[in-house]
C-alpha cells in the first residue's frame, strides 16, 4: 500500500469505520481477473467487482475490461463474502439507483424528451431512458396508420413523456401521445371546431387525426345528422368537421363529437 493508502486505513481504524450492505464506497480497480475485478477501497479487506455488475450498457469485452484498470469511482456495496473475506461491489446497481432518481425528477417535472427507438414489436416500442428500459404501448403512439408510418418512426427519435413508473418492478411506461398533445395544446380548446382525417374505423366509433393528434369519435357522439338519411357513413382518409369535447393531457387523450354540427355528408358507416 502507498503512504496515502496507509493513512486512509489508519483513519478508518481510528474511527472504527464499518461497511454495510447498501453503502456507497469509493475505490480503485487494481486487477482484472477471469470473472471480475479486484478493487482497493482503502480497507484491509479487498473489494470484488463481478463482471455481471458492471455498467448497465457496458459490453463485456477485453477492451472495456482493460479500460477499468486504475479507474477510481464510486461503487455500491452489495454484501460481504465471509468465505473470501471480500466486499462484493457493483457499478450497475449504483447506476440504477441514480438513473431512477433522475427518472423520478423527470416524471415530477412533466418533462418531454426524445428517445432513440431500439425495437418495435406488435405491442409497441422499446427504448431506454437513463439506461432503464422503457415501453411505449401501441395505444400511446400518435397516429400510426400503416407499416410505412412504422418504418418512418424507426428512422427517427420519438418524443415521449413518462406515463407511469414502478421502481420496485423496474417498470417504465412512456407515452408519445401525451407528449404530442402537450406540445399541441395551444391548438386545442374545448368546444373548438376543427377538421380531422379519418384514420381508423372501429365498432365503437372511429379515430380521427386532428392536427397530428389521434382523437376518438365515439358512436355516442355521432348523433343524428340533420337530413333525410339518419345513417352517416365514414370512409377512411376522408376529412370531417369535429368538435373538441375532452382533453386528457396525462394520457394524451382527445375526444371529439359531430353532434349538432352542420355540413356533414350522410352515408352508411363502412369498415
Amino acid at each position: 500500500m502507498t503512504t496515502r493508502q496507509n493513512k486512509f486505513a489508519e483513519i478508518l481504524k481510528q474511527y472504527n469505520y464499518r461497511l454495510h450492505s447498501g453503502d456507497i464506497v469509493a475505490g480503485t480497480v487494481i486487477h482484472n481477473e477471469k470473472i471480475g475485478f479486484l478493487v482497493d477501497i482503502g480497507t484491509k479487506k479487498i473489494g470484488y467487482l463481478p463482471k455481471e455488475e458492471l455498467l448497465i450498457n457496458l459490453t463485456n469485452t477485453m477492451d472495456n475490461n482493460l479500460m477499468l484498470i486504475n479507474t477510481t469511482r464510486d461503487f455500491f456495496l452489495i454484501t460481504e463474502n465471509i468465505n473470501t473475506q471480500q466486499y462484493i461491489l457493483s457499478i450497475k446497481r449504483l447506476d440504477y439507483i441514480r438513473a431512477w432518481k433522475r427518472i423520478k425528477q423527470i416524471y415530477l417535472e412533466d418533462i418531454i424528451f426524445s428517445l432513440k427507438i431500439r425495437y418495435i414489436n406488435k405491442g409497441g416500442i422499446i427504448s431506454y431512458l437513463e439506461g432503464i428500459q422503457g415501453f411505449i404501448p401501441k395505444s400511446h403512439i400518435s397516429c400510426i396508420k400503416n407499416q410505412l408510418d412504422i418504418e418512418l418512426i424507426k428512422l427517427n427519435n420519438i418524443k415521449c413523456k413518462i406515463l407511469t413508473i414502478n421502481e420496485n418492478k423496474n417498470q417504465l411506461i412512456l407515452s408519445n401521445k401525451s407528449a404530442q398533445l402537450k406540445l399541441s395544446l395551444h391548438k386545442f380548446k374545448i368546444g373548438q371546431l376543427l377538421y380531422g382525417q379519418i384514420i381508423m374505423l372501429k365498432s365503437y366509433g372511429l379515430f380521427v387525426n386532428v392536427c397530428g393528434i389521434k382523437a376518438l369519435l365515439h358512436m355516442s357522439e355521432i348523433g343524428t345528422i340533420n337530413n333525410n338519411n339518419h345513417n352517416p357513413i365514414f370512409i377512411k382518409n376522408h376529412f370531417i368537421k369535429v368538435k373538441i369535447i375532452h382533453l386528457n393531457n396525462k394520457h394524451g387523450q382527445v375526444s371529439v363529437s359531430i353532434r349538432n354540427i352542420k355540413n356533414i355528408t350522410n352515408h352508411h358507416l363502412q369498415y
